[in-house]
């Protein structure tokens, strides 16, 4: 595969190399020919000086020099040094569930679970070629997936659970794997996604590493057995929607009471109605969007770009035995994602400007005892400091291991491709047309098509527009144009209003393009909670009261 920004990255650290070595050779020249010749001599019949290794020995911290030790830096080379014992002892370190534990959780807030899944699942698998939007194929594919409650005879209680960008099949336990799920306080009898009324399946998305193929899976046609790496094809969004309805089809599920997602979930609940419009009886969206922004793309972009700095990244192919996954990279860019997922407000409520404190060196979380009990905090540091730096230290700490690099590379822009638009739509019908020499598989309509339902004769009462970013006039009337087929889907949209990665004009905006479509079966919530995109996650009351209303 072409990398042309990792080779950009490259190009400019051998010229920076070849500037230090032609100044050290200057320096050299310089000092050497302003001593007398004796000295020279002397100076070259001296022994050579130690390794770097020898010279960057941390030194010992005093009051003069308080920064010479890096604890954030050391405990990343101690995590290499852990992970290159193991990869050389027991193969892959991508195989394994927590190679290396974590450090123990912080619980100075609501935090979502995750965790890494390697077992408790079903898989279904498909044997034939799977055409992609974006030109590629897969030779074959496996789905993995977990459900909740009991199938009605008639089949008509089907909820497809869509999950957001890391999340695996785990939504809630069972009796295959009774750990908590991300999801477990919205799936259960007389909880939100009630069991005891609806059958719920929830899928590891195509390009995920929970069990669905994806970047770690073997590929099929390497006699070695290697991974895809970056070998695997670009995905979109409508790809991995094709093959949970593939999932359905094997499942004899014909008709969905409900497509409910969050965040890229949310975006797949959309995706679902759009390709099998008689098949989706209802929408919920929850923190997602119709369009990805370009402010949601950059914060991705960045993730991405960290990721594939890291060395041990190597143009995707870090698979194989003595090879170490880029966790460096990975932890900075869980750092990145972190504070998208949370909010401001909630970061001054639970943490303000405090710092560790001397007596534990950990992180007293209660600003208030602090001053009570008068704990003295330790003079500033380099590594992390500030209680929300340990914080999202701890954070990428946590997740660098648990997920594999290249499925959040290609998830996150399979995310960043989504575009609800008419013309991104009719865009992508033509390249899939043109790479596989056929329309587009699964449904959608031309987008002639989609314009005609907007012809429709307006409704008697006026439509009065909710957003209020003059941008969005620019894109909406495409955008609309492009939800046509959901004209007439019952659809739930709630979005957060501390939300800064999905910010809640793009839900407005979904509920905008419906009305528009001239769907009256649309009900839209803000929710005025702190904890920004991760609400969809903690805030059972607010998100499980409407769905359970909703639905």
């Amino acid at each position: 595969p072409q990398f042309p920004c990792v080779d950009a990255n490259e190009r400019r650290g051998q010229r920076l190399q070849q500037r230090a070595r032609e100044a050290a050779a200057r320096q050299s020249s310089t000092s050497s020919s302003t001593l007398p010749n004796k000295l020279q001599s002397d100076l070259a019949s001296l022994p050579p000086s130690p390794p770097s290794a020898a010279i960057l020995q941390p030194v010992p911290t005093s009051a003069s020099n308080p920064y010479a030790a890096f604890p954030c830096v050391d405990a990343n080379e101690l995590r290499a040094q852990r992970l290159r014992q193991l990869s050389s002892d027991q193969g892959p370190i991508i195989d394994r569930k927590d190679p290396i534990p974590s450090a123990t959780s912080d619980d100075s807030g609501p935090e979502p679970s995750y965790t890494k899944v390697v077992s408790g699942y079903q898989t279904f698998h498909h044997p034939e070629p799977f055409q992609l939007d974006y030109g590629g194929e897969l030779p074959c594919f496996d789905i993995a997936y977990e459900s909740w409650g009991k199938l009605s005879p008639a089949k008509d209680n089907v909820i497809l659970l869509h999950t957001g960008l890391s999340a695996s099949s785990h939504a809630a336990s069972t009796p295959a794997n009774p750990a908590k799920g991300w999801w477990e306080s919205f799936i259960g009898p007389g909880k939100p996604l009630d069991t005891d009324k609806f059958f719920i399946i929830c899928t590891n998305v195509l390009g995920g590493c929970y069990g669905s193929t994806g970047p770690s899976s073997p590929h099929p046609l390497d006699p070695t057995g290697a991974a895809y790496a970056t070998r695997f094809p670009i995905l979109s969004i409508f790809d991995m929607v094709r093959a949970q309805f593939l999932l359905l089809d094997h499942l004899g599920i014909d008709r969905l009471y409900a497509s409910v997602g969050s965040s890229m979930g949310g975006m797949q609940s959309i995706a679902a109605a759009h390709l099998e419009h008689d098949r989706v009886a209802r929408v919920v969206s929850i923190s997602g969007c119709a369009r990805s922004a370009p402010a949601s793309i950059a914060l991705r972009y960045a993730q991405r770009s960290v990721l594939m700095s890291d060395p041990n990244w190597n143009r995707g192919f870090y698979y194989s035995p003595g090879s170490l996954p880029p966790h460096t990279g990975m932890k900075l860019a869980r750092q990145i994602a972190t504070f998208t997922y949370r909010s401001g407000p909630e970061w001054e409520q639970r943490f303000g400007r405090a710092r560790r404190v001397a007596e534990s060196g950990k992180a007293s979380q209660d600003l208030a005892s602090r001053r009570d009990q008068g704990e003295q905090e330790l003079d500033p540091a380099l590594c992390p400091d500030f209680l929300i730096e340990t914080y999202l230290d701890h954070q990428g700490e946590q997740f660098c291991l648990k997920y594999d690099a290249n499925s959040l590379i290609y998830i996150s822009k399979a995310m960043d491709l989504f575009d609800m638009s008419d013309d991104a739509l009719a865009d992508l019908e033509r390249r899939r047309a043109r790479k596989h020499g056929h329309k587009v598989q699964g449904g959608e309509e031309p987008p002639h098509a989609a314009t005609a339902r907007l012809e429709r004769p307006p409704r008697k009462r006026q439509h009065i527009s909710t957003l209020s970013s003059p941008a969005a006039h620019a894109y909406v009337p495409a955008l609309a144009r492009g939800l046509s087929r959901l004209s007439d889907i019952p659809t739930l949209v709630l979005g957060v209003q501390s939300d800064i990665l999905f910010p809640v004009e793009q839900q407005r905006e979904i509920a905008e393009c419906l009305r528009l479509n001239g769907n009256n079966q649309v009900r839209y919530y803000e929710i005025d909670a702190p904890h920004g995109h991760d609400s969809f996650l903690i805030d059972v009351a607010n998100v499980g009261g409407a769905i359970r209303g909703f639905l």
